[in-house]
């Protein structure tokens, strides 16, 4: 019997959840499994993966061949370098102290890594939403701008009827002087 190490689909249409599995190469892809190894989840940027890395290295030093895209979360946890360094410390190249000591620091420097992206992606958020926000004020700037210009023209054109009004009246009155007083003095003579 040969053993897979390989993801078994969960989760809803459109938002995948998967388990990390080992399972018989024969059975199902949602089928029957051996053991549950962890969890991957792609939904999430970074994507989020919880792995036994014991039980993985377990089942890679019993044989089982891990696909493509299990191989790569293995990767990315540092099972495949747990195994590799295992390998090292049976033949002898180093000792259980110094491949232990290798994997925390590679374990230390990839969770730096993945917080320095975690960081700018919470970083570019912010900035995303600080130049959305520049951008509404701008646009609500110019809509009050209109607004009160729009508001400005009534008002001159009003004025302008009353200057009118007043040059009319001006003239009326002119107009009606000179005959009032013509009538005026003709009412005299």
């Amino acid at each position: 019997m040969s053993v897979k190490i390989r993801l078994q689909r969960h989760g809803k249409k459109g938002k995948p959840f998967y388990w990390v599995v080992a399972a018989d190469a024969r059975s199902k892809r949602d089928g029957k499994y051996l053991e549950k190894i962890g969890t991957y989840n792609p939904n999430t940027n970074p994507a989020t993966v919880d792995l036994n890395l014991d039980a993985a290295v377990q089942w890679l030093h019993n044989g089982a061949q891990p696909t493509d895209t299990a191989r790569a979360i293995l990767s990315y946890k540092g099972a495949l370098l747990k195994h590799h360094l295992d390998g090292g410390v049976r033949k002898g190249a180093l000792t259980q102290d110094q491949a232990d000591a290798k994997l925390a620091a590679w374990i230390e420097a990839k969770a730096g890594k993945v917080d320095a992206k975690k960081d700018g992606l919470t970083k570019a958020q912010s900035d995303a939403k600080a130049k959305a926000f520049k951008a509404e004020t701008a646009a609500n700037e110019k809509r009050i701008a209109a607004q009160t210009e729009a508001a400005k023209v009534p008002e001159e054109v009003v004025v302008e009827e009353e200057v009118a009004t007043e040059e009319v009246v001006e003239a009326a009155t002119e107009v009606e002087a000179p005959a009032a007083e013509e009538a005026s003095e003709e009412k005299e003579a």
